[in-house]
């Protein structure tokens, strides 16, 4: 089942604002955005729209949750400090960017308002939380509770020492396609955010596992398919939300607490910073663009790598 189901998505809104979410959804899909884009892009205008009909206490609301295009800063405002209150901070933040792009989008290509509501409307400040990185005892706790001859288990191993050992996102691993392995350079091919693809390394022992698990794949119901990663019954794909219930599970069964895939992207901007590795080398591998993200990966490990910096040169030891 697909993850964006328009119909499903504008239940409950007016005729004009299921309409304006359909012509926006066929822009964004003109403009090649992933699903997974435009399904938080949707959702958000969509919760607008929802919260303006049976949320808001604002007596001239109707408008608005009638036609997008008379949405206003404090509709705006008030959604965002419903959805603090309601979810979280992040969340709020995450439709705030939403709606960034429904109204720029309204704006610009429609000319259908003549400003946007979102102008002046500030993003929600959000506390920085700091991810634990991935310690290799707990990776190796994980491919422990892998281990096996059976299909579930040569998949999960080489998930899992993909995850660890070239840093990619969760979605970027879980969309995989069988061609963007190549062994004989032992080197994959990741889609990341913005179109844009870059290829990355792995080590001898990824390979491997990679290579046991393709020769299952081989005698699998679903080797016809062109997804790297298949579902252990039937022809289907594994997806990346499959992906991530699984290594919950593997967690769960291993003893390790809190398991998802960003924790190894923010093991491996770690272990590359411990080594002294080069940021602009670091930014190419891990798909970044801007340099905040070196800054905010690993962070979590800073402290251990300040102390081992200082026990290495150290100072005030030569007296």
């Amino acid at each position: 089942m697909p993850l964006l189901d328009l119909q499903k998505l504008t239940v409950g809104l007016s005729r004009t604002w299921a309409g304006f979410l359909r012509d926006w959804d066929r822009s964004l899909r003109a403009g090649n955005y992933p699903e997974t884009t435009r399904y938080n892009y949707l959702l958000a205008a969509a919760q607008l729209g929802r919260y303006l009909g049976e949320q808001s206490p604002d007596p001239d609301a109707g408008d608005a949750a009638e036609d997008p295009c008379a949405v206003t800063r404090a509709h705006v405002e008030a959604f965002q400090g419903w959805m603090i209150e309601t979810r979280s901070a992040s969340t709020a933040v995450n439709k705030h960017k939403g709606l960034q792009q429904f109204f720029k989008w309204l704006l610009l290509d429609e000319e259908a308002i003549d400003r946007s509501p979102m102008q002046r409307v500030r993003q929600p400040k959000t506390p920085r939380k700091l991810i634990p990185v991935m310690r290799d005892e707990d990776t190796s706790k994980l491919l422990d509770a892998c281990k096996g001859k059976g299909f579930a288990n040569l998949r999960d191993e080489a998930l899992i020492r993909v995850y660890c050992n070239t840093g990619a996102r969760l979605s970027e691993v879980g969309n995989l396609l069988v061609d963007d392995v190549d062994l004989n350079t032992e080197s994959v091919r990741f889609h990341g955010k913005g179109a844009k693809d870059r290829r990355v390394r792995f080590g001898p022992k990824t390979a491997r596992a990679l290579s046991r698990y393709l020769r299952a794949r081989d005698k699998h119901k679903g080797a016809a398919l062109p997804n790297l990663w298949l579902a252990e019954r039937g022809a289907a794909a594994l997806t990346p939300n499959g992906i991530k219930i699984l290594l919950k599970r593997l967690g769960t069964a291993a003893g390790v607490a809190d398991v998802h895939a960003h924790r190894w992207r923010h093991s491996f901007a770690h272990e590359w910073k411990r080594a002294g590795g080069d940021t602009g080398d670091l930014m190419l591998l891990l798909g970044w663009t801007s340099e905040d993200m070196p800054r905010h990966y690993g962070a979590s490990a800073a402290a251990e790598r300040a102390q081992e910096t200082q026990a290495r040169l150290g100072i005030g030891e030569r007296v």
